[in-house]
């Protein structure tokens, strides 16, 4: 019988909870990793009507793009809809699982469901989030190298962009000697032995780092194995927020509105004064975007769509750009089908249902 924490596996092998924004509250956010798994509903939002969906539909695990538990609860009473929410989850023995930040930050994630949508080519993380590169070196006897390094690449080392298999290497000397309790793969216990070696620099994305790791020892002929992990400052090009991208051919200014309103079936849309250009060259970004307001400054970009923009963010597109406030469910509403999707490509032999409750809580008059 499958487990829930085996889903919750899957999701952060996709989408690392490493890569989640400090402020966030993503993963297990509710229920035991150990219960049977029965079924899947994956939503945007956990509501008590998500929970009701799921206990009609007999699944026991919901898997959701905003977390229902942001700070901390400090009581358990029926007070909030959080509360209410979490209680007649707990009484139903109903998991949630919550990944919001860490699809953002995905760089096939929510914003890139965004270009798509609109048509954008040549789109690249617009916002790359540092801190997340890693660097580690080691040294292998040189008849081991190929091994090693097929070892290592498969578990995720040295991706770089659009390129895999990526490495350094450094031919040298290594000298070690083993005491009288060590069994080495090359010499003998206490007599010091020199050997060519091979040194090996790869670069990785730290939610491999574990797996990096294993695989280095378990392919590495050496009772102790040498290596050495780095943090990089670089940031890192296949993670971030926001995606921007071009239109194949650049769109009259109404146009572009159009095509935005008719794509995400908006029932209206805020933005700043038109800037009297076609459209060519857009930055999108799924939910709440005005903190990427100061770095869209000085590029040359003609249209940010995002939402929760207030009164006084308008000003800053300061006749330059176009600002597009879309609404926040309009620019997020399709993130549950991508996670629908993935999680019904990798348990293809288990029910895993796509949630049809509206919990969009802005309405239009």
């Amino acid at each position: 019988m499958m487990k829930i924490n085996s889903v919750c596996r899957l999701l952060n092998h996709w989408c690392s909870l490493d890569n989640a924004e400090d402020f966030d509250n993503v993963g297990l956010l509710i229920g035991d990793p150990q219960w049977d798994l029965k079924g899947v509903l994956v939503t945007l939002d956990t509501t008590q009507e998500i929970i009701r969906e799921a206990i009609r539909n007999n699944c026991n695990l919901i898997v959701s793009f905003h977390p229902i538990i942001f700070s901390g609860l400090k009581s358990l009473t029926p007070k909030t809809y959080v509360q209410k929410t979490v209680i007649m989850a707990v009484e139903n023995k109903i998991a949630v699982y919550a990944i919001h930040t860490a699809l953002d930050n995905y760089r096939y994630g929510v914003s890139h469901v965004m270009a798509e949508k609109l048509g954008l080519i040549k789109t690249q993380v617009f916002i790359p989030k540092k801190g997340n590169l890693l660097k580690l070196s080691t040294y292998v006897p040189n008849d081991h190298l190929d091994s090693v390094l097929d070892s290592i690449h498969h578990a995720g080392a040295g991706q770089i962009g659009d390129y895999d298999q990526c490495s350094f290497t450094t031919e040298g000397q290594g000298s070690f000697r083993g005491n009288q309790n060590s069994n080495p793969a090359i010499g003998k216990p206490l007599e010091k032995t020199t050997v060519t070696e091979t040194q090996i620099q790869v670069v990785f994305h730290k939610q491999y780092k574990n797996e990096i790791v294993k695989a280095l020892k378990e392919s590495h002929p050496y009772e102790e194995v040498a290596y050495e992990i780095f943090s990089l400052e670089n940031p890192s090009k296949e993670i971030g927020m926001g995606i921007i991208g071009l239109f194949e051919k650049p769109l009259p200014e109404f146009d572009f509105l159009r095509l935005v309103k008719n794509r995400f079936g908006c029932h209206t849309i805020r933005h700043s004064k038109l800037i009297g250009r076609d459209i060519k060259t857009v930055v999108v970004l799924g939910g709440s975007g005005s903190f990427v307001l100061d770095s869209l400054k000085g590029k040359e970009i003609d249209a940010f769509i995002s939402s929760d923009l207030k009164y006084h963010h308008f000003f800053q597109a300061e006749n330059k750009m176009i600002f597009l406030d879309i609404g926040h469910y309009e620019s997020e509403q399709y993130t549950k089908d991508l996670i629908y999707k993935f999680l019904c490509d990798k348990m293809s032999n288990f029910a895993v249902l796509l949630s049809e409750t509206l919990t969009n809580p802005v309405y239009y008059f």
